[in-house]
């Protein structure tokens, strides 16, 4: 166990075009998207599961504590694997 550690991450099964609304709306509405643009740490793989799960948590991290959920209609899910990989850190 990892310490009861949760990232809040993309649900593959979801419709791409869901994917992309919720994720804008976290990046809009105070997620960190920054490492998640071209040359950041977390552009690759480039895909909007990816992208999202990044800016989902990102989101979720900074707001859990003042009721922000991980839930962005349905298209995400919480996690107790990191899914930070190479130089992309996800935050917990």
């Amino acid at each position: 166990d990892s310490d009861g550690q949760e990232y809040c991450i993309a649900d593959e099964q979801m419709p791409v075009e869901k994917l992309v609304a919720a994720m804008n709306w976290a990046c809009g509405n105070g997620g960190d998207c920054r490492s998640i643009g071209e040359n950041g740490p977390c552009y690759l793989p480039n895909t909007v599961g990816d992208h999202a799960s990044y800016a989902f948590n990102s989101y979720y991290q900074k707001f859990k504590h003042m009721g922000g959920s991980c839930y962005f209609l349905a298209a995400a899910m919480l996690t107790s694997l990191d899914p930070s990989h190479g130089e992309c850190k996800f935050e917990y």
